[in-house]
């Protein structure tokens, strides 16, 4: 058994997590813990304040009496603006506290895209587009080449949890360029689990969605690989693919 642990901000679309335990190998198991969400508004003060330090060590003693293995801050928005460097000085400070592996939404993106073989992206924010920018800058200072940035303008968690598979749909596609090897979906309070191969035929290439993205970077701390196409190219290879030539989505 495998069991991998989340600290997630409120209530918005943690119920992701476990539809996709449903998917995974039945030897996984996703523990969730949810963190005090604070203000639902996606200013960069607003989302420095859900990603403090002091935060984050509040909600590790759950996980660890769950016996995890590994823990992801489930929170994209909540980690990149602190940038690059900001990001790892708070993953480390996580790891201290929880005496584990620990990652962020955000550098499991930079992961899941190297896994990939990606070498251009394409960004689908649903963030104001201040926000959306400051995730394309944090991918650039990476070394990933985002070749394009879209903004849904969407400013608090709530309406993008409210978000139907259309919504999303119309998201990806006005963010897509034929020079994209992959489109990022970055807010984990969408709900696209059941909707990422759908996306990926749509746009004939690999799509990572934010909560598909944070469970990928827990299990690779906990060593774990797994085979769930179901969950989109990212899952699809027994190993992590080449750069994509071309790509035909999942199950194809």
């Amino acid at each position: 058994m495998t069991t991998v642990g989340f600290l997630y901000p409120g209530h918005f679309a943690e119920d992701e997590f476990p539809r996709m335990e449903v998917i995974l190998d039945t030897t996984i198991r996703l523990v969730v813990n949810r963190t005090e969400p604070g203000e639902d508004d996606r200013r960069p003060d607003t989302l420095r304040t859900l990603g403090e330090p002091e935060r984050l060590a509040a909600g590790v003693e759950e996980l660890r009496r769950a016996g995890v293995e590994s823990v992801v801050w489930a929170s994209t928005g909540g980690s990149f603006v602190y940038g690059w460097e900001g990001a790892h000085g708070q993953t480390t400070a996580l790891a201290r506290a929880a005496g584990l592996p620990a990652s962020s939404a955000s550098l499991g993106f930079v992961q899941a895209v190297r896994a990939l073989g990606a070498a251009r992206v394409a960004v689908a924010a649903t963030y104001p587009e201040e926000i959306a920018r400051l995730f394309s800058e944090f991918l650039a200072a990476a070394g990933i080449d985002v070749v394009a940035t879209h903004s849904g303008g969407v400013t608090t968690a709530a309406e993008a949890a409210a978000w139907g598979p259309d919504r999303l749909k119309e998201l990806a596609v006005a963010a897509d360029r034929p020079e994209a090897d992959a489109v990022l979906l970055p807010d984990t309070a969408l709900h696209t689990t059941a909707h990422i191969c759908d996306l990926e035929e749509l746009l004939a290439k690999p799509v990572l969605t934010a909560n598909q993205v944070t469970v990928f970077e827990a299990l690779r701390l906990a060593r774990r690989r797994t085979w769930a196409p179901q969950l989109g190219t990212l899952f699809a290879a027994r190993e992590a693919p080449p750069a994509p030539v071309g790509w035909r989505p999942a199950g194809e």
